[in-house]
């Protein structure tokens, strides 16, 4: 194979990455809309017994259709050290929900790409180029513009927020460490998802109430956005370094801005549009650099 083949390849797996990264942040926004909504009326358990259930149930099925190897996993204390990290991350984002508005929620998930530039080095031997760490200042102030209000002082949410953040950065982290050296992205969805449904089960019955058919069907299209973005975003790790998957991972941002004006009406204040240009920028810039980067090791 030649040189320009070679490169050929390892920019569009830096392109198809990219492009996973934009459809993982739909699912999430859609998905934290619908804890935001849940989150008044449940507690976290039930919420995440019954949307983690389905999500097991949903990788059963795909694996079922494509061969029982789609749940094994060689990583198994890596695979450990993700589930745990996934079930107090979602523990910790539902209560930053039903404590904060988004936007505090958001500023401090714009918070996790700093998280992975500073551990990607150390974890997964991933220390981020110079020009990208400029790429992730460059985004890092634009999510900044997008919260004008800042925080609103230091409450019990935020403290929640920045657990979630942390573990939920800790858990990409591990799940960056399996997929370089194997690729099982259904089970990278399957094991979480089920330490998740273990872990609510056992305090379901103490908070059950009963819900209504519209508040299970949100709880059922919450479970499909989960494993459609859960699933997506471990092939994209797979295909891109920590530090450059997300930075991109802050398009969430776009996408609320987006949501807000087509369902709202919502028209965005002009450091909103300023912070929602530096974030797609600081994107670009960092997929255009991992593949100049790409470029330079296979010549």
């Amino acid at each position: 194979m030649s040189v320009r083949a070679i490169q050929s390849l390892a920019a569009g797996g830096a392109l198809t990455g990219a492009a996973l990264v934009v459809v993982y942040t739909g699912m999430m926004a859609g998905a934290d809309g619908i804890t935001k909504l849940i989150a008044g009326g449940y507690d976290a358990p039930q919420l995440f017994a019954i949307s983690a259930a389905l999500v097991a149930g949903f990788c059963l099925l795909s694996a079922k259709r494509g061969g029982e190897v789609g749940l094994k996993v060689a990583s198994r204390g890596t695979m450990a050290v993700r589930a745990v990290l996934t079930v107090i991350a979602s523990i910790a984002f539902f209560q930053a929900f039903r404590l904060l508005p988004f936007a505090d929620v958001f500023l401090f998930i714009g918070l996790i790409p700093l998280f992975a530039a500073a551990l990607s080095g150390p974890v997964l031997g991933e220390a981020p180029r110079p020009m990208a760490w400029a790429a992730l200042l460059l985004g890092s102030g634009g999510m900044l513009l997008l919260m004008p209000g800042g925080l609103s002082g230091m409450q019990a949410g935020h403290l929640w927020a920045l657990t979630a953040s942390l573990t939920g950065c800790g858990s990409m982290l591990a799940a960056r460490r399996i997929a370089k050296v194997e690729r099982v992205p259904l089970a990278q969805v399957f094991w979480p998802n089920l330490a998740l449904m273990a872990a609510m089960g056992a305090a379901l019955p103490f908070v059950w109430k009963p819900m209504g058919l519209a508040d299970v069907a949100w709880v059922g299209g919450y479970a499909a956005m989960l494993f459609g973005a859960r699933y997506v975003s471990a092939e994209a790790l797979r295909l891109l370094p920590a530090h450059v998957a997300m930075p991109l991972m802050n398009l969430q941002f776009v996408w609320m801005v987006a949501i807000g004006m087509v369902a709202f009406g919502e028209i965005p204040a002009p450091g909103t549009v300023l912070g929602v240009t530096l974030v797609v920028a600081s994107g670009l810039w960092l997929i255009a650099e991992e593949q100049m980067s790409r470029g330079r090791r296979t010549a």
